[in-house]
């Protein structure tokens, strides 16, 4: 087999999680379920600049936005990896914002986003999506970290918007 041939192969090969499942309390047995994830580290304040660190097919690494305007192949990108992009940005932006944090603060937050899809009757569905967010924030203390978190959740539009279950886990480093 020629290195073509063997590139064409892998090319042919499908670039997402599918999961046969055995069933749970929300599961038929043989369901089908995807998981897609995205990552978006943000520097500063509400006006910072947010850049997506990695999609998981790699498309999107580095972007200085989700506006699309560096998108290598933007056809190969998951509609699940651009939600959760989408969420995880808006979720840290929310949260700096329920920070007060200016554009110059120190420190950053990372917010990872990760999408559970199922295939239902009706088609691929999102059903759960977990924020993890880790903050690295040496001005903001604990209380005021947990405070700003529980209101980021009801106010970050994506949050809003979407039908899925969402759990989170966070934590502040110093």
């Amino acid at each position: 087999v020629g290195a073509g041939e063997a590139r064409r192969e892998r090319n042919r090969r499908p670039r997402h999680k599918v999961l046969e499942t055995g069933g749970g309390p929300n599961q038929r047995a043989g369901m089908k379920s995807m998981i897609r994830k995205a990552a978006v580290r943000r520097k500063g304040g509400a006006k910072g600049g947010t850049r997506a660190r990695s999609i998981e097919n790699g498309v999107m690494k580095e972007a200085d936005s989700l506006s699309g305007t560096r998108l290598k192949n933007s056809a190969a990108i998951h509609s699940a990896e651009m939600i959760a992009a989408a969420h995880a940005s808006s979720f840290s932006a929310a949260l700096s914002n329920e920070l007060g944090l200016r554009d110059s603060a120190a420190g950053d937050i990372l917010t990872t986003a990760t999408v559970t899809m199922e295939d239902l009757a009706a088609g691929w569905t999102i059903r759960n999506i977990k924020l993890n967010v880790v903050a690295k924030l040496s001005r903001v203390t604990q209380g005021k970290f947990i405070d700003a978190i529980i209101r980021a959740k009801t106010s970050c539009l994506i949050s809003r918007v979407l039908r899925a279950n969402i759990t989170m886990n966070a934590r502040l480093e110093k």
